[in-house]
């Protein structure tokens, strides 16, 4: 499975519609402190079935709506959409499939894949039939790379392996 497009509205620091195409090949973002590279990561994540406001650098889950600036109003709404590219080894065939969270604020989220309103298991069930997800061990979040950097072999292992719980 291959993550090849994410759509962000509203999503903390995105209020306005951006969309960020990943290449075949490797894709890098870079920026200056607080450009919202960590956004992107969390806002994969939170698609994927993130339910930790603390994971997601936030005290409630409505924090990951656009909170306003002195120059712009605050939204009602965050909305990512993720385009997945799946090969023929993935249960649902080879294929794409968009996989949508939106949530408004005081009414909580809602999942789309290609369209059809799902629950969040079956977003969950989506992503840990291709042994990956929100906790997959290849999104490394903010302050993770130090760790695992600085880590001795054996500790690096055991952060990059997948769990065997999450793994069956």
């Amino acid at each position: 499975m291959k993550i090849r497009r994410l759509k962000l509205s509203g999503f903390k620091s995105f209020v306005e519609p951006a969309e960020l195409r990943i290449e075949a090949g490797l894709t890098g973002v870079v920026g200056p402190n607080g450009c919202g590279k960590s956004n992107l990561l969390e806002a994969i994540r939170w698609t994927m079935g993130e339910s930790s406001p603390k994971s997601l650098r936030g005290g409630g889950m409505d924090d990951v709506i656009f909170a306003g600036t002195s120059s712009r109003p605050p939204r009602d709404f965050a909305e990512v959409s993720i385009l997945i590219e799946r090969d023929g080894s993935d249960e649902g065939g080879a294929g794409e499939s968009e996989i949508t969270r939106r949530i408004e604020r005081g009414a909580g989220s809602a999942y789309r894949i290609d369209g059809r309103d799902v629950r969040a298991k079956d977003v969950s069930l989506l992503f840990a039939d291709a042994a990956t997800g929100a906790h997959s061990p290849a999104l490394v979040s903010q302050g993770k790379i130090s760790s695992i950097i600085s880590a001795k072999p054996v500790e690096r292992r055991l952060l990059l392996e997948i769990p065997k719980s999450s793994a069956t």
